[in-house]
């Protein structure tokens, strides 16, 4: 395996954990686990201080660079090229949302 399909594949399986944990914070919060949606909301916090930090860029995307020189969108990540290239966008979105949606159950405005 070649060093940049390892780093493609560990960003990958990152992103999933961290893509995974946004959509389990609205699924846990309808369930009334509200424990479970402050954990995933944690972890999907952790990954946006670590970006925040990297100047709104994976690190991994800085390794990935070492091996290759196409700076396509996805060029670091085994996605489509279109979500790789709004990921920020679409899951700060639903994140968002799914904070909203966890509140509104939690203060029992939405039952």
């Amino acid at each position: 395996m070649t060093r940049l399909v390892a780093i493609k594949s560990l960003h990958t399986l990152a992103w999933a954990f961290f893509a995974g944990s946004t959509l389990a914070v609205p699924i846990s919060a309808a369930f009334g686990r509200y424990d479970l949606a402050l954990g995933f909301a944690g972890a999907v916090l952790v990954e946006i201080l670590i970006l925040f930090f990297n100047g709104w860029r994976c690190p991994l995307t800085a390794v990935a660079a070492r091996y290759t020189e196409d700076r396509r969108p996805n060029f670091d990540i085994y996605l489509p090229e279109w979500l790789a290239r709004h990921n920020k966008g679409v899951f700060g979105t639903l994140f968002g949302l799914g904070l909203l949606f966890t509140l509104v159950r939690w203060v029992g405005w939405l039952s």
